[in-house]
């Protein structure tokens, strides 16, 4: 299997599979003990938990905290109810776990339309009274960067406060430095799936989803996993330090690919872009058969999580293309674990399957 649907999930780091281990350990070892208990078992745990913090922490901006979740969308859900706001504005190309989340927390709701590049315009006007601003750091199915210093601060001076989705983006690129909340996902930058994490600017008080124990300062009651808190952790100090190798990496994949599959329509900016997603279109392309007969390449149609729905990508009418060029697209992810030849492989494959349709450059 070739694996090129990083913005799905990105493989587990072996460090971050090494530093879960001692915390899966029992009965002999302690790993397993509650980290909310006071014995010493449970005082080792929770100093795991918290060196895991740091090392998050440093992922993201000076003066905030990190609230440890069970994914990017519970975090995003406790900054969208928890902060009390009662309008909105977000883009038109958020994740379903904000787009859903505003519908369901109710109020208004402004939409932030975006261009043809699938950038949502820095000077995009904030109504008078909105009370929280969301947009995404990295599109999820296209890979632009949105300009979101500039946007949060329009979100400031029209007294919002700004959250960020940063998933796609945490790990890879700087974090946005002013943004009052940050969401990330620790199975995108290489760490388990089944924790992520919410950033909150200190002095911005959230009122917790999650009743019952207290835990995690109070906002979000339930007890820790130390194994997944430590492979987070090991994986965020990970694409820490290897930020510049990774980008490098990344960048000779787009190259490569970008030459081979020239003749396909590219979707999104070729240059406000995190370069490890390549979603692409052919006109008249089956995107269902080319995934039927390219089993052994794993890539997308769109969103893992709207997959199966039947329904162009809200993505990409978003940004002027129609049910036709939307079902006719393709999303290619690559990051640290992807080998050149295996990219050149799949380019080919892709092309000739594209070919075998009766779609040529």
């Amino acid at each position: 299997m070739i694996y090129l649907d990083y913005q799905a999930t990105t493989p587990l780091a072996p460090e971050a599979r090494a530093a879960m281990l001692p915390w899966l350990e029992g009965p002999e070892g302690i790993g397993f003990a509650n980290p909310h208990s006071p014995h010493r078992a449970g005082r080792a745990a929770v100093a795991a938990v918290e060196v895991a913090r740091e090392q998050v922490a440093a992922l993201l901006p000076p003066g905030g905290r990190v609230v440890f979740t069970g994914s990017a969308t519970e975090a995003l859900n406790l900054a969208i109810f928890g902060c009390g706001a009662k309008s909105f504005a977000v883009s038109t190309i958020e994740h379903a776990a904000v787009l859903d989340t505003v519908e369901a927390r109710g109020g208004a709701c402004h939409m932030l339309a975006c261009t043809r590049d699938g950038l949502v315009p820095a000077d995009a006007p904030i109504p008078a009274g909105t009370g929280l601003v969301a947009v995404m750091q990295v599109n999820n199915e296209i890979g632009t960067i949105q300009p979101v210093d500039m946007l949060v601060q329009a979100a400031h001076d029209a007294g919002a406060l700004f959250l960020c989705d940063a998933v796609q983006g945490a790990g890879k690129i700087a974090p946005p430095e002013q943004a009052d909340m940050i969401a990330l996902s620790a199975h995108k930058l290489y760490g388990p799936k089944g924790i992520g994490a919410l950033w909150i600017r200190d002095g911005i008080e959230l009122a917790p989803q999650i009743h019952g124990g207290g835990q995690e300062q109070g906002l979000r009651s339930g007890t820790l996993s130390p194994a997944l808190c430590a492979g987070f952790g090991a994986a965020a100090a990970l694409a820490k330090a290897r930020m510049e190798q990774d980008a490098a990496h990344v960048e000779d994949l787009w190259n490569r690919a970008r030459d081979l599959m020239a003749g396909w329509t590219l979707n999104g900016s070729a240059d406000q872009r995190w370069h490890g997603n390549l979603n692409l279109r052919r006109e008249g392309l089956d995107v269902a058969r080319l995934m039927s007969d390219l089993r052994d390449i794993a890539f997308s149609a769109g969103s893992a999580c709207a997959s199966g729905s039947g329904r162009p990508s809200h993505v990409l009418t978003a940004i002027g293309l129609d049910a036709a060029a939307a079902k006719s697209s393709v999303r290619i992810g690559f990051g640290r674990y992807t080998k050149l030849s295996e990219l050149e492989d799949a380019c080919a494959r892709l092309e000739a399957a594209a070919a075998a349709q009766g779609v040529y450059s």
